[in-house]
């Protein structure tokens, strides 16, 4: 790779992502759905999509079934990285890392809002499917398969019907967001307009405390009074009443692929017991009263602690 630097493995295309010595560009690397990516990525930018411009792509001339493309950095310091930057000493986020992130969701609210998809109950059953890996989920959980669990999903899916679907992310979060753009396309597919965006913030509970700041309600409720300003501008309605939807998918996606193959890895299972307990308790919210608090899910530390004074 000459002069690039390995920044690291990508979690889906079995590639590689470098940096360019001079920081400028960055270049990911992958099987044939690298070539995918790639080109959704310029279509994505033609529909004013706030994604890198890309400057190369093509097979890598190295090995047979290896593809890359190269893409304009938009600077060296995601929200991700502000947010633990500028935490205060009991892990608060600053105000400013709020505002970025509405800034930036406000943007890829109004591209997505632009350019509609067709919608309807069948397309937001297979979202479901898709960006809950429901078939994972069941089958690691098979005790989760149950006619409550469908009920709720069926819920959501009929809630969610009159939403137009947008080409979406699908992975929207703090670490892949800039105050420039949106990084990391490589999971994107069809999503009810609002989910990338509305629980950005949520979904910082569900890593159980381990990224090292946290998001206050008072922090959430303005960065959702933000979004509702930009969806009555770009889509003429408010979306923050479907969060409770987009969330019991969360549930799901964070439960995805996390039950461990080795038993006597108790870290592993304690996280995926973890996993287990942010489900039940959004299921339970979303049941008794169609909405999920995410600031009531207890940290890792604190469910594992609840769990080694849990008579056996």
């Amino acid at each position: 790779m000459g002069d690039w630097e390995f920044i690291k493995h990508r979690t889906a295309a079995d590639g590689e992502v470098w940096r360019s010595a001079g920081g400028l560009f960055y270049k990911r690397t992958g099987d044939q759905s690298v070539q995918a990516e790639a080109a959704f990525q310029r279509r994505a930018a033609g529909l004013g999509y706030p994604v890198p411009q890309i400057v190369d792509d093509g097979a890598d001339g190295v090995e047979a079934g290896r593809y890359f493309f190269t893409e304009r950095s938009l600077g060296e310091t995601s929200l991700h990285d502000a947010a633990l930057a500028g935490a205060d000493a009991h892990g608060q986020v600053a105000e400013a890392v709020i505002d970025a992130a509405a800034a930036i969701s406000g943007r890829l609210l109004a591209a997505q809002a632009r350019t509609p998809l067709p919608g309807g109950p069948q397309q937001v059953r297979a979202w479901i499917r898709q960006a809950g890996f429901t078939d994972n989920v069941f089958a690691e959980n098979p005790d989760l398969d149950t006619p409550r669990t469908r009920a709720a999903l069926d819920r959501a899916a009929e809630r969610l019907s009159g939403v137009p679907m947008c080409h979406s992310h699908l992975d929207y979060g703090l670490p892949n967001a800039f105050p420039a753009g949106v990084i990391d396309w490589q999971h994107h597919g069809p999503a009810p307009l609002g989910y990338d965006v509305y629980p950005m913030l949520d979904i910082v509970a569900f890593k159980g405390g381990g990224k090292g700041y946290r998001i206050s309600p008072a922090q959430r409720a303005r960065y959702l009074l933000a979004l509702e300003e930009a969806a009555l501008e770009a889509y003429g309605r408010p979306l923050s009443g479907y969060l409770p939807d987009f969330l019991l998918v969360k549930c799901l996606f964070f439960l995805a692929l996390m039950r461990p193959a080795d038993p006597q890895r108790r870290d592993k299972h304690l996280k995926w017991h973890y996993r287990r307990a942010l489900f039940q308790m959004g299921l339970e919210h979303y049941e008794d009263c169609t909405t999920i608090d995410t600031a009531a899910f207890p940290t890792l530390a604190e469910f594992t602690a609840g769990a080694a004074t849990t008579p056996r």
